[in-house]
């Protein structure tokens, strides 16, 4: 087991990413190609000392594809870019998966470009993991697609539904579509066309769900175009932020106070355990023929660990593999 990391993709790289990345290879056993320039990945290498026992190899690409660049324009620019490299690196069987942290759109690119589609997918998918009050959901598309149109969506809820039955143990994954209402006429044309095309094909479809049921359990798939779930994915996460804030705020004004929040800290770990995007470390692109991760462009150590390891964990049970035969002859949806 190979795993490709984008080393220069992130807010934080090479450094955090590195850092991370040895972790996984340390507690995980698995090999590690680093892709990006080599004399700054060799310098975030030396902090961690001896790597004996460790299957660590490097990659050069000296280029690097920024967060505000355009995606097309930069891969055309920059053909040894570190995201590329990374997607070569899996296209060639030189790697199980690939994981970066940096542009995501660059990543689409990139993967897209080296992998192709799966047979039968129009479109691929970023499926993100949210937290929900019993255990967890999945909720795509949350950014491959600014604009979609209503197959797409029952694609995606085909692509949720095994993620969910391999990721989140759920056999029978129940499927909603988000919206501004419950009713099946409320949304625009995507979502009302959707609706009608999610209750004919898919046994397990529940119906619209609004966007403050996304994390009630209610559903264990979330469809939408990636624009709505991309700003739904940022706006959950400035919100578990200021929570957290306004209650540590809170529990800290006075002495009483104070004590209930040594006395709440074990609470305080598991809550943000539970809401803490690091704890899934990525998304998958599901849709495109190869393995790729992507994870926050903040990406912290332990993200890019546990990003390594669901790359890992989705390779060994063939996710692609699993995704082109669910898609040719759809099992999960059958009464």
């Amino acid at each position: 087991m190979r795993i490709a990391v984008d080393a220069m993709g992130g807010d934080f790289a090479p450094r955090t990413i590195v850092d991370g990345a040895i972790v996984a290879a340390r507690h995980l056993g698995v090999g590690l190609t680093l892709v990006g320039r080599i004399t700054e990945v060799e310098q975030a290498l030396a902090a961690h000392g001896s790597l004996a026992g460790l299957d660590v190899r490097l990659a050069d690409a000296p280029d690097v594809i920024g967060m505000a660049e355009s995606p097309s324009a930069s891969l055309r620019r920059k053909p040894r870019a570190s995201v590329k490299v990374a997607a070569e690196l899996v296209a060639r069987g030189d790697a199980a998966a690939m994981f970066t942290a940096g542009n995501t759109g660059a990543a689409l690119m990139a993967a897209y470009g080296e992998f192709g589609l799966l047979p039968g997918v129009d479109r691929p998918a970023l499926a993100a993991t949210i937290p929900a009050r019993d255990a967890a959901a999945v909720l795509l598309d949350s950014g491959a697609n600014a604009e979609c149109r209503p197959p797409h969506l029952v694609q995606f809820a085909t692509m949720g539904a095994l993620f969910a039955r391999m990721s989140l143990g759920v056999e029978r994954p129940r499927v909603g579509l988000l919206s501004i209402g419950e009713e099946e006429t409320k949304g625009n044309d995507l979502t009302r066309e959707a609706h009608r095309l999610l209750k004919a094909s898919v046994s397990t479809f529940i119906g619209n769900v609004e966007a403050r049921d996304l994390y009630t359990g209610q559903a264990d798939v979330i469809v939408c175009d990636g624009f709505t779930g991309n700003i739904a994915l940022k706006v959950s996460e400035g919100l578990v932020e200021v929570v957290e804030a306004l209650l540590t705020d809170e529990l800290s004004r006075t002495f009483t106070t104070r004590v209930g929040l040594l006395l709440s800290r074990r609470a305080f770990r598991r809550f943000r355990k539970r809401v803490d995007y690091s704890e899934s470390g990525g998304a998958p692109l599901l849709g495109v023929a190869g393995l790729c991760i992507v994870g926050h462009g903040r990406s912290s150590a332990k993200a890019v660990r546990n990003a390594v390891a669901m790359a890992a964990r989705l390779s060994s049970q063939h996710l692609i593999e699993r995704l082109e035969q669910e898609i040719a002859t759809p099992t999960l949806f059958r009464p």
